[in-house]
């Protein structure tokens, strides 16, 4: 199928360069020995879990949902970090899961044994009170975070139930935010780290963004593994799938209000919500931001949210009813977090084969919607 055959809205997934993104992660792990785990909540797409399983050491879950899918459908590891368990849910994971991380000493000791009794490697996720980030909203180590345990909440009934911990504080951030984290972790919790297995230094790390240092990153885990004897985890979401979808979009409609407004076939709030909860700014192919270009439009989504605006962007020519729209890098959060609020339709998903053929993988229609509940 051409790629103009498409339906819109549609994401659509590019294969080669999802393949590229995975052949540099698993040359990283060839070349330092530290396991790479899948972020499942950046694109939870199990269609193309047998492919990334080739390249990686397992799948990393949020939620018993997210390992339930990770044991179903993708090989390897397969880990589970949540703020709480439920007591109706720690029996199953205990059952699929090889590595468990506690958000907090109570859970720990509530769960911990039985998690170590069926043969699973227990964790528990630290905050070393390090800010990495501008929006402490937004920032798992900010003060008050409900994420990860303290150094003074540790206590030594936790230090004999744990092998391993697990700390997350980076967004989307080069590798010498890691340097500065992982310092923090050895100045707070470095008298632990003697006594563990393995550390998991989360997710965040935009290994396959062009000027990424990655010799920083090698470095940070060469050190870790020489001075403390440590197994290295990472398990980053958007490195995986960076760069590899687009979402075709299509203007349905043109107003004035003050200046133009384009009005797409898809949602800003329900399609891409990184766009308003975020302020993600897609790029969009043949456009440029706003002023550059002469002719300038505000991009909007077709719900009845007032926030509903993909952003401003600026063309070379006026935009026409029914002209198609590309915005790229729209992998991450997208499928994942896609909902149907207000009743706004689903975008299709479709994939892009290597030899260039698109291929629709799932359309959805009101009974999608209807069956919700």
């Amino acid at each position: 199928m051409l790629e103009s055959a498409l339906p819109s809205p549609c994401y659509l997934m590019d294969q080669a360069k999802l393949k590229s993104n995975l052949m540099m992660l698993d040359e990283l792990r060839r070349r330092t020995c530290c396991h790479i785990l899948f972020a499942q909540k950046a694109f939870s797409s199990y269609p193309f879990y047998s492919m990334m399983a080739r390249y990686l050491d397992g799948a990393s879950a949020c939620s018993a949902y997210e390992a339930q899918l990770a044991h179903l459908f993708f090989r390897g590891e397969n880990h589970v970090f949540q703020t709480a368990y439920l007591p109706e849910e720690i029996g199953e994971l205990v059952k699929i899961c090889d590595h468990i991380v506690f958000n907090s000493p109570s859970q720990l000791m509530r769960y911990g044994n039985l998690a170590r009794e069926n043969g699973c490697a227990v964790g528990l996720r630290i905050n070393p009170e390090y800010l990495s980030q501008q929006l402490d909203a937004f920032d798992p180590c900010a003060p008050y975070s409900r994420l990860g345990t303290t150094l003074a909440q540790l206590t030594p009934e936790c230090r004999r139930m744990i092998s391993g911990i697990h700390v997350h504080a980076l967004y989307e951030q080069n590798s010498d935010a890691l340097v500065r984290l992982t310092k923090a972790v050895i100045d707070k919790f470095g008298m632990l780290l003697p006594e563990l297995e393995w550390i998991n230094l989360g997710g965040g790390h935009h290994i396959t963004r062009e000027g990424y240092q990655i010799e920083k990153l090698e470095e940070t885990i060469s050190m870790l593994q020489k001075t403390f004897g440590l197994k290295v985890y990472l398990e980053p979401g958007e490195a995986i799938v960076w760069e590899a979808g687009y979402f075709i979009t299509t203007v349905v409609d043109i107003i004035e209000n003050g200046i133009p407004i384009a009005i797409l076939d898809a949602s800003a709030v329900c399609h891409a919500p990184d766009i308003t909860e975020l302020q993600y700014r897609p790029p969009l192919i043949g456009a440029d931001k706003h002023g550059v270009l002469p002719f300038n439009y505000r991009l909007g989504g077709r719900s009845c949210l007032p926030e509903d605006i993909f952003g401003d962007y600026s063309f070379d020519h006026k935009l026409q009813i029914g002209e198609r729209l590309v915005f790229r890098d729209m992998a991450i959060n997208t499928v994942s977090k896609a909902r149907m609020y207000t009743g706004m339709p689903m975008p299709a998903v479709a994939v892009r084969e290597p030899d260039g053929d698109c291929r629709l993988l799932r359309s959805y229609h009101f009974s999608d919607y209807k069956n919700r509940f």
